[in-house]
């Protein structure tokens, strides 16, 4: 992955030549394009930017097309993301799964079952952003993968 931003235009060709010699594919990454796109009297149109990274070697565009959550995400923030998010997000759990005491997959297993938890309780109607920790905790009582979570 290359953040072209950081990188620049010649960085992201010198980078797809090595990653063609090495069989790679090369993720260029968008963060901070919006001092480039959002400019309302100057500035480059993603899609400009887009086909010019491309040009330039990259295989795939992280163009944020998802709605995204990620950096600093842990469980107990699920109640909320379940309600801003709903059903047609992406939850990237970085340090929220490899930061669990008891490595990555108990990470991996406490995230889901607070998810499921949060997701039956907005389907049955509850309120998550008054009773997110009260049904955080519930879902910690058949899982110690979250009940080790909840503590970090």
């Amino acid at each position: 992955m290359h953040d072209w931003l950081i990188g620049g235009f010649t960085a992201n060709t010198s980078l797809s030549y090595y990653c063609r010699d090495n069989d790679i594919l090369l993720h260029i990454h968008r963060a901070m394009h919006a001092v480039i796109d959002r400019q309302k009297n100057h500035g480059i149109h993603f899609r400009v930017l887009a086909k010019a990274l491309r040009m330039s070697g990259g295989d795939h565009i992280h163009s944020g097309v998802l709605p995204m959550a990620s950096r600093g995400i842990h469980v107990w923030h699920m109640p909320a993301l379940t309600e801003i998010f709903r059903d047609d997000s992406v939850l990237q759990f970085g340090g929220g799964t490899l930061g669990h005491l008891w490595e990555n997959a108990p990470g991996a297993i406490a995230n889901q079952v607070a998810l499921e938890a949060c997701v039956q309780a907005r389907n049955e109607g509850r309120d998550l952003a008054c009773e997110g920790n009260e049904i955080i905790h519930k879902a910690s009582k058949w899982s110690p993968e979250l009940v080790a979570a909840c503590e970090v």
